[in-house]
């Protein structure tokens, strides 16, 4: 069997075909393009597709614009968790409508008051917090004395010590969530737990 013959050296290479378009002087190769760019092209193709099914239509994943707003809430929440006031009631109101400081709040109420006051605030043995009724004040900075300083008078126990100010700030500012800074503030003298559901 002879091995395959090299190409002659009179062999002329294959003729090379231009666009007959001219612009600025510059003609285009009349070449099909390369599969590895093809199959780049296509692959942004479907990749963009379903980045933007999955942003625009099933809202699968978090908008650009979500995620600064979150990006830009946490970096808030820092900011306020650095310098807690108790005495600053505007400061605890801009606490309660930061999504940060809330579900971090929201845990720390699940967790340490949810038993008393039941994870939906309506009240059981302790008050209820999403009324407007209030016992020993409802102003902030009344509602974070009252969580940490307690009332040991009625079973409720001084959260400052065991939680720490943060946390405190945070639950207060769950509370608050349920609130508008407008509202009316009304005295309660006293509360009863609810009787048994009726059945």
């Amino acid at each position: 069997m002879n091995p395959p013959s090299s190409p002659s050296p009179d062999a002329q290479p294959e003729e090379t075909k231009l666009r007959s378009h001219v612009y600025d002087g510059i003609q285009e190769y009349d070449h099909r393009l390369p599969n590895w760019w093809l199959f780049t092209m296509y692959g942004a193709i479907v990749f963009a597709v379903v980045y933007w099914f999955a942003h625009q239509v099933a809202r699968l994943a978090p908008s650009d614009g979500e995620q600064v707003d979150a990006a830009m809430a946490q970096i808030q929440s820092a900011k306020m968790a650095s310098s807690i006031d108790v005495n600053n009631d505007p400061g605890f109101w801009q606490m309660s409508r930061n999504p940060v400081f809330i579900e971090a709040g929201r845990a720390t109420f699940n967790s340490t008051c949810a038993s008393c006051h039941t994870a939906a605030l309506t009240g059981a043995i302790g008050p209820n917090l999403v009324d407007r009724l209030w016992i020993h004040g409802g102003t902030p900075k009344e509602i974070y004395k009252t969580v940490s300083d307690g009332v040991p008078a009625k079973g409720m126990p001084a959260w400052g010590p065991v939680l720490g100010a943060k946390k405190v700030a945070e639950t207060v500012a769950y509370i608050l969530s349920y609130h508008k800074e407008s509202e009316p503030i009304e005295v309660q003298v006293s509360w009863a737990p609810p009787g048994p559901a009726a059945k």
